[in-house]
């Protein structure tokens, strides 16, 4: 563990902020000021500072751009009602990040690195936070390896560094998604729960020619049989059956998502009737034709709840209930952007103020 957190700031010499239409913002298009920077060299971290946000110097031996060991977090920051920055549980990030860690092989990040240095930096760059409506600022927390070695093994070296980008809306509107049966974004014993590199680029390909369908995203099944939902591209899953949320348990091949958790947790203050379990493909088309199913949504930080109007399945597209109709997972958005903008209670102690 880190005993205290000497942080040196370097101040970058003319803020990029003029340069930026804040009433036109789109998804990690635009950076900062300033960036944080933790090195692991010796066996502990060390050199903490605040730099300029700027580009890095590598080897191109470098293990990370040969077998990408490398893991990374998504959170967000916001102002609330009173003109306060507040992140909505970095805690549960910082926790999570050692749970990849361990799957990587990158050594653990004492918490007090993760909040301190996401805290700081924040506070450096506060006028980066925007106030608009549907927006909010990124926080974009990784480590990834830096041994000039390209002989396959753990590397002894890290680079820790956060990033934040000022951001609107992940998607504008409503979502058409593919049930995927033949590609596989992870399996029994792999990383699927783990916010590492290779799960994202391996799923790309199978992304994009689902995009060229005309679909927004995947619903990602097993990797075995391909009969259990698992995910909803970069999301967590979820549906309303009979006034019922029921959404996947996670495992080794699914994310522990927190916006998942925070859903599931108000779902269960409100007295909703909530199911963890498996849910196949079957279920879900059976309930769509039945009439059963009232809601589809994905969860995440990006988009926080991302509304799914259709479902496609053997070349059929099933079109689900009209989203402004949808009175759980519309719920849980308000309740979200409430909690998080200080417009109600914190009951869960959610919200941490910088």
């Amino acid at each position: 563990m880190v005993e205290t957190l000497d942080i040196k700031v370097h101040k970058i010499g003319e803020s990029k902020l003029e340069n930026m239409d804040m009433n036109n913002i789109q998804f990690g298009k635009n950076y900062s000021d300033h960036m944080f920077i933790a090195d692991y060299r010796d066996g502990e971290w060390s050199s903490f500072r605040i730099v300029p946000y700027g580009d890095l110097s590598l080897s191109p031996a470098c293990t990370t751009l040969h077998y990408g060991q490398t893991i990374f977090e998504g959170l967000k920051a916001y102002k609330n009602v009173d003109g306060e920055v507040v992140v909505f549980r970095p805690d549960a990030n910082a926790r999570r990040m050692n749970v990849s860690a361990e799957r990587m092989c990158i050594p653990e990040l004492p918490e007090d690195i993760f909040l301190t240095g996401m805290r700081e930096l924040i506070k450096l760059d506060h006028d980066w936070v925007p106030d608009q409506p549907n927006t909010s600022l990124y926080i974009r927390p990784f480590v990834f390896a830096t041994d000039p070695f390209i002989g396959i093994r753990p590397a002894d070296n890290f680079l820790f560094i956060i990033i934040t980008s000022p951001v609107g809306a992940y998607y504008s509107e409503p979502v058409k998604v593919k049930v995927e049966e033949h590609y596989t974004r992870a399996v029994a014993g792999g990383t699927g729960y783990a916010k590492t590199a290779a799960n994202y680029a391996a799923a790309l390909y199978p992304a994009v020619q689902a995009q060229k369908d005309g679909y927004h995203q995947l619903i990602w099944t097993d990797g075995k049989d391909h009969k259990y939902i698992e995910e909803s591209g970069t999301m967590n899953i979820m549906f309303v059956i009979n006034d019922t949320l029921i959404t996947a348990p996670i495992g080794d091949t699914i994310l522990d998502g927190i916006t998942r958790d925070s859903v599931i947790t108000l779902a269960k203050d409100a007295g909703m009737n909530v199911e963890i379990r498996p849910i196949s493909v079957e279920e879900v088309i059976g309930a769509i034709k039945k009439g059963e199913l009232q809601e589809a949504f994905g969860c995440g930080t990006a988009a926080t709840i991302a509304q799914i109007k259709s479902i496609g399945h053997d070349g059929i597209d099933y079109e689900l209930p009209d989203t402004a109709t949808r009175k759980y997972s519309n719920s849980f958005l308000q309740q979200l952007d409430d909690i998080k903008l200080g417009r109600v209670a914190d009951p869960h102690n959610w919200i941490f103020k910088v």
